[in-house]
């Protein structure tokens, strides 16, 4: 019976996101269909208390304040800025100016949160100075196809937020664990770059001028906007002294600041930052909405109970069952973004997570890090999406080039299984 509700329910949930209804109506019908025909319990009062409760959640509130902050720095030099100051240190290293796409996107994402916007962001800027320097468009456009996935990472991250309202798991710890393997996957993509390039001398152009160390110093005054909001995000987030919530309203004023110094806050950036962010979290607000409703119909159906304990049943090591479930995101990924993944999995998952015994900090990276993988696997990539918009490539061209960064991504997923601690101890050491 479980079998046979469930494939309804699958069915049903294709077929109505096949017909172009939102994701966010598409769950919350769905989860309709399943109280209606599966259960006793009337559907009105179950649907309006869910997604009124889902949607007024305080927690909820940095991600609005964090997805404006990224339109607003979105709209300044800010990027620009960026490869002034990293450019001239980066001469020396095999690949040179093919870092400032990792870099950039390592420092982006910790004040963007938004994969997409680092996608977009860095590689307007550093595609076109690749190209002019003679860089081949294959590795310049893999690269940063997986470091764009980074701003889903290092924190503040949109769907860390996602992930510790949907699981009541703390996102101070969340933003805390994601430093360490933020950094281990910039430090694979940078390695990776390295090899390609020993391996292939003749496609990298000659260095252009060799600075003095004074001079690579004065070129770093570029960079102090960026990090003196890192500082003043994370910073507040690590000491205690700001939850989440109040550290995005900090990045908010911050990216205001910066925008105006720059002379670049005027009215129309102003409206135009406030009305995309505002479009964007709807439509997430929207997909949370119909997953909570989703998941509280599985749980009067009892379907995440019986999943659980059939997959207890095959007697899975944490291993096994975590190659599984990276399996099972990827394809997922293959037809939803990350967001949708996250909030329409998580109650299933959950029970199943917890009785295996996965810490669910730990879990929370590990769903962080293969839904980065779905950034870049055709056909509903957004980072392949965004890259067909900047590039004019096909999909296809973007996918292939991009795989090597997927490849890396598995790897660090391994790693962090077999070393827990690159995520644990960072939160462990900050709560003593």
């Amino acid at each position: 019976m479980d079998l046979y509700i469930t494939g309804l329910l699958i069915v049903a949930l294709f077929v109505i996101l096949g017909s172009g209804v939102w994701i966010g109506l598409t769950l919350a019908g769905v989860a309709w269909i399943g109280m209606e025909l599966f259960t006793s319990r009337p559907v009105g009062d179950s649907m309006a208390v869910t997604i009124w409760g889902s949607s007024s959640s305080w927690t909820l509130t940095a991600l609005p304040l964090f997805l404006w902050m990224g339109e607003i720095l979105f709209r300044t030099r800010l990027s620009e800025d960026m490869f002034k100051g990293l450019a001239p240190w980066l001469e020396k290293l095999p690949g040179r100016l093919l870092h400032t796409n990792i870099i950039g996107c390592t420092i982006f994402a910790a004040v963007s949160g938004s994969s997409a916007a680092t996608c977009v962001t860095i590689g307007k800027m550093t595609l076109p100075e690749l190209k002019r320097r003679g860089y081949p468009d294959s590795i310049a456009i893999g690269t940063l196809a997986g470091a764009g996935t980074l701003g889903l990472l290092i924190p503040p991250s949109i769907i860390m937020i996602v992930y510790g309202v949907t699981t009541n798991v703390s996102i101070a710890q969340l933003f805390i664990a994601g430093v360490i393997p933020g950094l281990l996957l910039a430090g694979l993509f940078m390695g990776y770059t390295m090899v390609w390039a020993l391996l292939h001398p003749d496609q990298i152009p000659p260095p252009e001028r060799d600075l003095g160390f004074l001079d690579k110093v004065k070129a770093s005054r570029h960079l102090i906007p960026v990090v003196t909001l890192i500082g003043a995000v994370l910073g507040s987030i690590y000491t205690g002294v700001a939850t989440a919530t109040e550290a995005a309203a900090l990045g908010v004023l911050g990216a205001l600041v910066i925008a105006a110094i720059q002379g670049e806050l005027s009215w129309k950036a102003f409206r135009d930052g406030l009305a995309g962010a505002t479009r964007l979290y709807c439509m997430i607000a929207l997909i949370l909405a119909g997953a909570a409703f989703l998941t509280l119909s599985m749980g009067y159906i009892g379907l995440p109970r019986h999943l659980a304990e059939w997959i207890a049943g095959l007697g899975l090591s944490p291993l096994a069952l975590i190659m599984a479930l990276m399996v099972f995101f990827v394809i997922l990924g293959c037809f939803l973004d990350g967001i949708s993944i996250v909030v329409l999995t998580m109650g299933v998952l959950l029970p199943t997570v917890q009785s295996a015994g996965i810490d669910l900090i730990w879990f929370g990276i590990f769903v962080v890090l293969v839904v980065e993988m779905a950034q870049i696997t055709p056909p509903v990539g957004f980072n392949l999406f965004v890259l067909q918009g900047l590039t004019r490539k096909e999909i296809t061209w973007l996918a292939k080039h991009a795989f090597p960064m997927f490849l890396l991504i598995i790897a660090a997923v391994l790693l962090l299984y077999f070393f827990p601690g690159l995520v644990t101890w960072l939160p462990a050491k900050m709560a003593g």
